[in-house]
């Protein structure tokens, strides 16, 4: 009956669209699927023909190569990297410092942090609201940060308004006011967001897990927006320091995406950085290595009375410029960086525990970091970090299935096209490759090693990586209910800090 009612409407949709004088529309192009059985549209009837016809067989898709910007230094010593996109009138522009969080000062956590956020705080001859207001006024965007590795300031803007709001943008590069009034009104806005900060389970547990396996010596040993206790201590004179010393031309790659050709954009920087000199005061920071754990360790942030737990279990990872690196993001993709990977399907769809279990690798200038976590039901604590390890363990014990490999492979296909898919956010990936360290090709080149990587390579690059055995495992919630659950599943030792890791 249902195969004679499908045919029905089918005909009796023709049949409404010739009475009002229209024509039928012309049917999309037939996808040519291989002889396969056909699928009953009825359970348990054998031989039933299916209503929409022979389902199609999809071709796997050609691997996706992200395009080459081109790249030339100007004469102040700055590296452009041009990539050029005519569909649309609209370019992005990034200058990119490599110098971040790692690059803060002994005990001044959140310096690099706080420096970029004031650069937008008075540029030239306008303050914080006139930068604000001619932004808008134009159509464009403008955003400033920091991350580990690096600091940025980036522009968006229709070619039209591209002239103009470049002024903006150079001002605010090479000429920031550094006001006292301004700093005064960023540090407290700063202080807040910190205390705010504690009061964020998942906020905690990432600060928490950073410092525990990188030590507070290391580049990466704290948050890059810094601590509530550094910021307290950190002036403005900081700040000014930390600009001269890196916001440089020579430290500075300028990445250029969109409707834009290297005639016209030359002019427009040397008219938007006038006056950029390199000065090659700069003060490199040494790099140190994670030590890894010896032994698991147990650390539990005490939350009182909070209905869920967020776990964060994270070990050692590799830096972005390992030819490991690209391959790893599959493996992830399989663990729990989908929707259908391992972790969220157990705690999710399997046990109802948690809304969503997630993992990662941070690609760092600098060995990274592995992390994977979820929030759970507090009272099902226990069980569901019994689940996660057991999960990882199995993972890294006996690799990636078939499907997990053909899949992997089309989701970061996807992922890919998708950080090159907008001006912006193309700027925003090559910006990154930028700061790290690595250099224009990378993407084009690691893209290769991504897509070749097998079975047998992927599930060695498990076995290596996803070993949690000697991973920190970080619980926010109550500690008073996560003890008894922790002790049930053998685990008698744990360590108590507070949300900054104190």
């Amino acid at each position: 009956m249902r195969c004679m009612h499908v045919k029905g409407v089918l005909i009796a949709t023709l049949a409404l669209a010739a009475a009002c004088g229209g024509r039928a529309a012309k049917p999309p192009p037939m996808i040519v699927a291989a002889p396969a059985a056909t699928v009953s549209a009825d359970a348990g009837a054998p031989g039933a023909i299916d209503p929409l016809g022979l389902r199609p067989v999809l071709q796997t898709p050609t691997p996706f190569t992200p395009p080459v910007p081109v790249s030339y230094k100007l004469s102040n010593g700055m590296a452009v990297w041009l990539l050029e996109r005519h569909a649309l009138p609209i370019v992005s522009m990034q200058i990119v410092i490599r110098a971040g969080a790692a690059s803060d000062p002994e005990n001044r956590g959140g310096v690099a942090f706080a420096t970029a956020n004031m650069l937008d705080e008075g540029a030239g001859s306008r303050g914080a609201l006139d930068i604000a207001r001619d932004v808008d006024r134009l159509g464009a965007s403008l955003v400033t940060g920091a991350y580990a590795d690096y600091s940025f300031v980036q522009l968006t803007s229709l070619k039209k308004n591209l002239s103009p709001a470049s002024l903006i943008f150079g001002d605010v590069v090479v000429k920031p006011t550094f006001s006292e009034v301004e700093w005064k009104r960023v540090h407290d806005l700063w202080s807040n967001e910190l205390r705010a900060r504690q009061s964020e389970p998942h906020a905690v547990a990432a600060v928490v897990a950073q410092t525990a396996l990188y030590g507070a010596r290391h580049p990466y040993g704290h948050p890059t927006s810094g601590t509530l206790k550094a910021a307290k201590k950190v002036t403005l004179a900081d700040i000014t320091k930390f600009y001269r010393e890196w916001w440089l031309p020579e430290e500075a790659t300028c990445v250029v995406v969109g409707d834009i050709t290297r005639a016209e954009l030359d002019p427009l920087l040397d008219k938007a950085l006038a006056g950029w000199k390199p000065r090659a005061t700069n003060v490199s920071k040494a790099r140190a290595d994670v030590e890894p754990p010896k032994d698991r360790r147990i650390i539990v942030v005490d939350r009182a009375d909070a209905p869920q737990s967020v776990i964060s279990v994270v070990r050692q990872g590799v830096r972005a410029g390992d030819a490991n690196a690209p391959p790893l993001v599959r493996v992830n993709s399989a663990l729990g960086g989908s929707f259908t990977s391992r972790l969220n399907q157990d705690l999710r769809e399997e046990h109802g525990w948690s809304y969503g279990a997630h993992s990662r690798f941070s690609f760092s200038k600098y060995e990274g970091m592995f992390a994977a976590d979820a929030a759970v039901q507090t009272e099902h604590t226990g069980d569901a970090l019994k689940a996660m390890l057991a999960d990882m363990e199995d993972f890294a014990r006996d690799g990636l299935t078939d499907e997990e490999v053909e899949k992997t492979k089309m989701l970061a296909r996807a992922d890919l096209i998708e950080a090159y898919e907008s001006v912006e956010a193309a700027a925003k990936r090559i910006g990154r490759i930028a700061g790290v360290g690595l250099p224009p090709d990378h993407d084009a080149n690691a893209s290769l090693r991504m897509y070749s990587a097998g079975k047998k390579d992927l599930s060695a690059l498990a076995r290596q990586y996803v070993d949690v055995a000697n991973a920190i495992v970080v619980i926010v919630g109550p500690r008073a209910k996560i003890e008894p659950q922790l002790k049930a599943i053998g685990i008698t030792s744990m360590q108590a800090v507070g949300p900054e890791g104190e």
